[in-house]
């Protein structure tokens, strides 16, 4: 029998909540996950995208994941992985960083061989792009028994899905045994086409959503002629605990009822969300917040989910259209089509803030990928020219007449991917809490544009 570990979206680097000890819960989780895989001594540890939770690690993110990765090549196990979403790049990948140092393989269309077992690989590949994918790999080597494909992305038939399985099932030069994946936060299993599909789960909490344990995959191929693949659970015991607190409140009940139930739980150096629901009277979150930290918490947040009326005195007050004032400036500065519309990505009221650089980065990337000239500057254009139309005019003309702005459609459609699997995104609503809106040229590494030194940041010529 060959036993590999699977496992996805470690999101190392991720600093959330903004507080240093949840950055470092990240790496910890990744080097439980390679500790259980010494101990266990399993064949391979292959990881299904995401190990990075953006393209741009901090050097410490760089030299703790270094340090657990030569624990697996000192235990002479295999470190097999896909590029995810998150971490990304243009350019060289820091898989291939790793792959130089003999510390990591990057699966693609020809087979690594673990026992009798090919893996194969497919880094995350925009939807843009989809259409255009032929999914050919080499032939299956004859001492294989077995063959697998290691993927990240949101596949059918699991939620907030945007990739046709069947169609990769289908189109794929080779029948896969199982199909291992990355991206959606919560593990699940399924059988499309009699090939087990499955997800194996964030190694951490990246969003509040995620309440299930936290873990990873253990997946054996039967020897001797056996088709058969078990898929199994393992659960990491050593994660930050999160504790949740859902409050239903009655009529009149209010703060004194929620810091009861927050006093029923053991809160040591937890994680603690409160969710209120129901009725009862207005509570300020600051102060359930506080008392948590109070009784030791590490970080409190409270989310009120009810619909209270507002019981300050309206105020009439009108203001002239400042988006009107902004779309006209914008105008003046002869911006591309192509960074106008990312302007309107970044002050669209209905994308959630914490979305916006992610939503963003996809589009600037899914605009360059479509057309390399896409940021090229729009043509001068003077007042009379009435043959030379920006975006800028095509949303003044759509106020006037009413109708939906393309652009609003894209963005909700990706606030509604972002929202999901994950941490990410997930699942994911994988939305970083310090994320901040970013300029029209947006983050994506092949945008060439200054930044401050960072002492925290490293690229692939600091390990040359």
């Amino acid at each position: 029998m060959t036993r590999v570990i699977h496992t996805g979206d470690t999101h190392i680097g991720y600093q959330q909540y903004n507080a240093p000890e949840r950055r470092r819960d990240f790496l910890e989780a990744f080097r439980s996950v390679v500790e259980d895989a010494v101990a266990e001594d399993v064949d391979a540890v292959i990881h299904a995208g995401d190990l990075f939770h953006d393209r741009r690690p901090g050097l410490v993110d760089l030299q703790g994941t270094v340090e657990i990765l030569r624990t697996l090549a000192d235990a002479e196990i295999p470190f097999l992985a896909v590029v995810g979403n998150h971490e990304g790049k243009r350019d060289a990948q820091w898989l291939d960083l790793f792959a130089d140092l003999g510390l990591a393989t990057r699966l693609g269309a020809e087979p690594e061989i673990v026992d009798d077992v090919a893996v194969y690989g497919l880094d995350f590949v925009p939807r843009s792009r989809r259409e255009a994918l032929e999914y050919e790999f080499a032939p299956v080597p004859e001492a294989a028994e077995h063959a697998t494909l290691v993927s990240h992305g949101l596949f059918e038939p699991f939620a907030h899905a945007d990739w046709d399985t069947e169609r990769l099932l289908e189109e794929s030069t080779v029948e896969f045994d199982a199909v291992l994946l990355g991206d959606n936060h919560k593990p699940d299993t399924v059988d499309v086409l009699d090939t087990w599909v499955t997800y194996c789960g964030s190694t951490e909490r990246a969003s509040a959503s995620e309440r299930e344990d936290r873990g990873y995959n253990l997946v054996d191929f039967e020897r001797d002629g056996d088709a058969s693949v078990a898929i199994s659970r393992r659960g990491l015991t050593d994660t930050r605990e999160f504790v949740f607190v859902d409050v239903e409140l009655e009529d009149g009940e209010g703060v004194d009822r929620v810091q009861e139930r927050v006093r029923q739980h053991d809160l040591a150096d937890a994680v603690v969300i409160v969710t209120l629901e129901g009725e009862g009277r207005p509570i300020t979150p600051a102060t359930i917040e506080e008392a948590a930290i109070d009784r030791g918490a590490l970080i409190a947040r409270v989310n009120d989910r009810r619909e209270l009326p507002d019981e300050d005195e309206e105020v009439s007050v009108s203001f002239a259209d400042p988006d009107a004032a902004v779309r006209e400036r914008v105008r003046e500065l002869g911006l591309s089509d192509a960074a106008l519309d990312i302007d309107e990505t970044v002050r669209n009221d209905e994308l959630v803030d914490s979305n916006v650089r992610e939503t963003v980065e996809r589009r600037v990337r899914e605009q360059l990928e479509d057309d390399a000239a896409a940021f090229v500057p729009a043509p001068e254009r003077e007042p009379a020219d009435e043959d030379v139309t920006t975006v800028a005019d095509q949303l003044t003309a759509d106020e006037a007449t009413g109708e939906t702005d393309a652009t609003e459609e894209a963005v909700a459609e990706g606030e509604t991917a972002d929202e999901t699997s994950t941490d990410s995104a997930a699942t994911d609503e994988r939305p970083p809490d310090d994320d901040t809106a970013v300029d029209a040229a947006g983050t994506d590494d092949d945008t060439k544009r200054d930044e401050p030194a960072d002492a925290d940041t490293a690229s692939l010529g600091d390990f040359a």
